[in-house]
C-alpha cells in the first residue's frame, strides 16, 4: 500500500486525521504536513511536490471551500498539481468547513464535547445539510462554549467514524472518486482498501446529468449492513 501525504490548509484537519484515519484505515502509512491557511498551501504545493523524492508517496490536498465555488478551488489545486509534477494528486474541498464533518455526526458531537443535547441538532432544519451551514466553525462555537478548533478537532478524531455521517463531503473525502481506479489508496478502491481492513464497501455509481449518484453500504465483517448513505457529486 502506497504511503500517503495529506498537504493540508491548517493544523485542526491535521489533529483530525492523525486521530480518524488510523481508525477507519488500520495500518494506513501517511504523513499530514500542515500549512498556515489556504495562501501558504497553494504557495508550497509545486515546490513540495516537485521536491519530494520519498519513493511510492502519494499525495492528497485538502483545503476549505469556505462558501466559495468549490470546483473553481478544485481546478486552482489541480493545475498546481501539475505544476509540481504530479497529476495523480488528489485533490479534495471540504464544504464548507472542517466543522461541517462534525454536524454530520450529532451523537460524535454529544461524545466529544459531553454534552447530549447535542444530539438534538440533527433534527433541526438548520443543520440537517451539514454542508449548507454558513461559517460551521462559528455556529459550533454558539453550540459549544469554549470551543477551540484544534481540541475540538482531537476530540472529534475519536469520534468520528467512516459510516452515517450526513455530510456529503465527508463520505466524498473518504471514498474518492468512485471511478477513478487509479486514485491513492484509501481513495483507490473503496471495495479493495475496506476488505483489506475487514470490512467491504459496495459502491453503485449512476449517471445522472453531469453529476454521479453514489450509494455507498458499508458492510462490517459479519456481512450485516451498518449503514448506507446517498450523495452527489
Amino acid at each position: 500500500m502506497s504511503k500517503l501525504v495529506f498537504l493540508l490548509e491548517e493544523r485542526s484537519m491535521q489533529a483530525l486525521l492523525e486521530g480518524l484515519l488510523p481508525r477507519v484505515f488500520p495500518g494506513l502509512d501517511f504523513r499530514c504536513v500542515p500549512h498556515e491557511g489556504k495562501t501558504d498551501l497553494e504557495r508550497s504545493i509545486p515546490r513540495k511536490l516537485r521536491a519530494w523524492r520519498e519513493p511510492g508517496v502519494r499525495f492528497v490536498v485538502v483545503r476549505d471551500n469556505d462558501g466559495g465555488d468549490c470546483r473553481a478551488h478544485k481546478a486552482r489545486l489541480l493545475q498546481l498539481c501539475r505544476q509540481g509534477g504530479r497529476e495523480d494528486t488528489l485533490v479534495r474541498i471540504v464544504c464548507q468547513e472542517l466543522e461541517s464533518w462534525y454536524f454530520g455526526d450529532a451523537d460524535a458531537m454529544a461524545a466529544a464535547f459531553d454534552d447530549s443535547k447535542l444530539r438534538g441538532i440533527a433534527n433541526r432544519a438548520r443543520y440537517r445539510n451539514p454542508d449548507d451551514i454558513a461559517k460551521p466553525s462559528r455556529v459550533i462555537k454558539s453550540l459549544v462554549p469554549g470551543f477551540q478548533k484544534i481540541a475540538g478537532a482531537r476530540a472529534m478524531s475519536g469520534r468520528l467514524s467512516g459510516a452515517g455521517n450526513r455530510s456529503h463531503s465527508f463520505a466524498v473525502f473518504l471514498a474518492g472518486d468512485a471511478g477513478r481506479y487509479d486514485a491513492p489508496a484509501p481513495f483507490r478502491a473503496v471495495g479493495q482498501i475496506f476488505s483489506e481492513n475487514h470490512r467491504q464497501v459496495t459502491v453503485l455509481v449512476t449517471p445522472c446529468v453531469g453529476r454521479m449518484r453514489l450509494r455507498i453500504i458499508a458492510v462490517m465483517s459479519s456481512g450485516v449492513p451498518a449503514s448506507s448513505s446517498t450523495m452527489t457529486s
